[in-house]
């Protein structure tokens, strides 16, 4: 008796779906279930459409999708290619269910479900033969695409289904005025967690509403959650991931699913305040110190070394009169002041920038090649002058102040955050998105935070000064750091140089690179004061023009290096991942020496190059080291303001997964095998 199910399972699997005597087309059958298409009459007569139904009966726990799917899938499709005497033909769908699997949210049906088809007839009153392609995701743990041909000649024989057809057609969602429902507003909350708030008026109070967004735009929604319930009025909050300013003026479709009641509606965007959560300020407040504190130990801070030893250091006139702990704690103090005092400063700026609808992100001030022109003039100045190649005296005045007040060791602080601003450390780059989506009391928070975190070394000494007198006493030693300090700043000033050649060109930087090496050299040998300033004046005078000479290169939006690399294209993104492949986009520029870390260390060697040259493995690298919009948009989507950003999408991950600033082998290759599904 069990062999009898099996042998009807197997002769379904090989029957032909062709053309049947009855008002509904042979099933189509699967592992995962079943589906047909049946009509609501056997005849239509002279009728100008006809009323038809696909029907699916699911095995348990197999589901298919929405119209709109949601982060994953794709809806049931029809081609009516191969039918006769058909105008058109219409799908109307039944209010969906939720989905929830590992942190991606979809929308669908399960167990049985018809959807119902409005067939319009060309010539009624003549026979209607119908031929549709059906292609559609049914999916469990895993998915399984199938495809198939169903037939339906009408007339034909037997009652029909008009009663199944219009049950499901009775739970497709309207306006909502008959369930007593209507859509009042649907409101943005930015922060670095946007939300948006659904209010919705009913008769009578929501029991277990759900909401569903469709919108052509950069942002997706996650389940909501009521946030205030009414007898005649409830309030949803779904979570944002993407970017929300695209939602802010968009319209968007919403299907509100409440039991049995769903409705669907249009609605006008508009943003509201800002939504301030105080346990997640207060988080992003200590990710902010941490990153601060880690700011010291990036490679594109190594100047910073010097300036923390130089300070350590006694100077000759103190040793003489011997250097008190008082000394020591007040240098240290005042280094710490100018590191908070310039974070403050770049904390109102960002706010002022913002309040005026500029762009504002971290680093980007070394787009700019007058000002890497500047930095490096001022680092080899400062390379000359710990060499012994020259030394400005101070007015007596001002030395006096500066012998008696912090105003050295402030601007040390400010030369140390300068010098900070393009590395986006671990936990920076989070920081910094909450920030600067946040108002400006959040940014002027996070920044103050940064600058307390990054001052903290400063502030330690301060707290115990002793622990500078680990140093060895002053001596012949001493001369030598210097020279090393110098070339640590040197070196510094190259890279700036090499940076300046991706702006304005190999022979500007090198052209510039001579004319710093002349102002070095005339310092160096030349003893007369006046034509060695004269010389030196000429020279950095001659560096500053050259931008007016060279303009900067015409901008490119990607750059593709060697291996497996090619042109960054947002674009193209959603297509390769709907065809099934993996892609990986790295955001990068010269003067990001994080960027450059993650290149030479993780992505540029292998396994992380050999899994990204896999065949279905798309990598594309974009360059940021000159303005670009189209780049300010693509990390504006991750609310990052700073790089590197490295996000891989694939199937199993649409929305992109974004990556640690700092990255491993272990992390690119998990998030590769995470996007594909593996």
């Amino acid at each position: 008796m069990l062999i009898v199910p099996f042998v009807f399972f197997g002769a379904a699997l090989l029957w032909p779906a062709r053309a049947s005597a009855d008002a509904a087309s042979p099933w189509y059958v699967t592992e995962q279930g079943r589906v047909r298409l049946i009509a609501a009459t056997a005849d239509p007569g002279e009728a100008a459409s006809v009323s038809l139904g696909l029907q699916f009966e699911l095995a348990p726990h197999w589901k298919i999708y929405w119209r709109s799917p949601g982060d994953a899938g794709f809806p049931p499709a029809l081609d009516w290619k191969g039918s006769t005497n058909l105008a058109d033909a219409t799908i109307a769908w039944p209010a969906p269910e939720r989905f929830s699997v590992q942190g991606l949210e979809t929308a669908g049906y399960s167990g049985a479900v018809v959807l119902p088809i409005t067939a319009r007839i060309a010539q009624p009153g003549q026979p209607l033969h119908l031929k549709a392609h059906l292609s559609y995701l049914t999916c469990t743990q895993i998915c399984v695409p199938r495809e198939t041909d169903l037939a339906l000649d009408l007339p034909g024989t037997g009652s029909g289904y008009a009663a199944l057809i219009d049950q499901y057609r009775a739970q497709v969602p309207g306006d909502g005025a008959a369930q007593g429902l209507a859509l009042t507003s649907a409101v943005v909350r930015p922060s670095a967690k946007a939300v948006l708030d659904l209010t919705i008026a009913s008769k009578n109070p929501l029991a277990a509403p759900d909401a569903f967004i469709e919108g052509g735009v950069d942002a997706m929604f996650g389940a909501p959650a009521v946030l205030t319930r009414a007898p005649n009025a409830t309030t949803l909050r779904l979570p944002i991931s993407g970017n929300w300013r695209t939602i802010i003026g968009s319209k968007l479709t919403v299907t509100l699913v409440d039991g049995p009641r769903s409705m669907t509606a249009p609605v006008t965007v508009t943003e509201g305040e800002g939504l301030i959560d105080l346990k997640t300020l207060a988080t992003m407040l200590g990710i902010a110190l941490i990153g601060g504190l880690i700011l010291n130990l990036m490679p594109c801070v190594l100047p910073v070394l010097s300036l923390k030893l130089l300070a350590a250091l006694p100077r000759a006139n103190q040793i003489e009169r011997g250097q008190t702990l008082r000394d020591t704690r007040r240098g240290f103090l005042g280094t710490a002041l100018g590191i908070v005092l310039s974070f403050l400063v770049l904390a109102v700026a960002t706010a002022a920038a913002k309040a005026a609808g500029l762009a504002v992100g971290w680093g980007v001030q070394f787009q700019d090649p007058l000002f890497l022109i500047v930095l490096a003039v001022l680092l080899v100045l400062f390379a000359c002058n710990l060499w012994g190649f020259f030394e400005v005296p101070l007015p007596r005045g001002v030395a006096a102040i500066a012998e008696r007040g912090p105003l050295g060791s402030i601007a040390t602080g400010a030369f140390a955050t300068l010098l900070a601003t393009p590395c986006s450390a671990p936990f920076v780059g989070t920081a910094l998105g909450f920030a600067f989506a946040a108002g400006p009391m959040e940014i002027i928070a996070i920044f103050l935070a940064l600058g307390i975190g990054m001052a903290v070394p400063y502030l330690l000494v301060a707290v115990m000064p002793g622990l500078a007198r680990v140093l060895p006493r002053p001596g012949r030693w001493m001369i030598y750091l210097r020279w090393v300090l110098g070339v640590l700043l040197l070196g510094t000033a190259l890279w700036l140089l090499f940076v300046l050649s991706g702006e304005l060109g190999p022979r500007a930087a090198l052209a510039i690179a001579l004319l710093l090496a002349f102002a070095g050299l005339t310092l160096a040998v030349l003893h007369e004061p006046v034509s060695r300033w004269m010389l030196v004046g000429a020279a950095l005078i001659g560096a500053l023009f050259v931008p007016t000479l060279a303009p900067p290169l015409p901008r490119v939006a990607v750059a593709a290096g060697e291996g497996p690399w090619r042109a960054f294209d947002a674009a193209a993104i959603g297509g390769l991942v709907r065809d099934g492949d993996v892609v990986m986009v790295d955001v990068t520029a010269d003067w990001c020496l994080t960027c450059k870390v993650n290149e030479r260390l993780v992505l540029d060697r292998a396994p992380v190059s050999d899994a990204l040259a896999k065949p279905g493995v798309v990598a594309m690298r974009a360059d940021w080291t000159r303005p670009n919009p189209a780049i300010e948009a693509y990390l504006a989507r991750f609310g990052r303001v700073g790089i590197p950003l490295n996000v891989v999408y694939g199937p199993a991950a649409p929305g992109g997964l974004p990556l640690p600033e700092l990255l491993t082998a272990s992390a690119v290759t998990e998030a590769l095998a995470q996007a594909a599904g593996r």
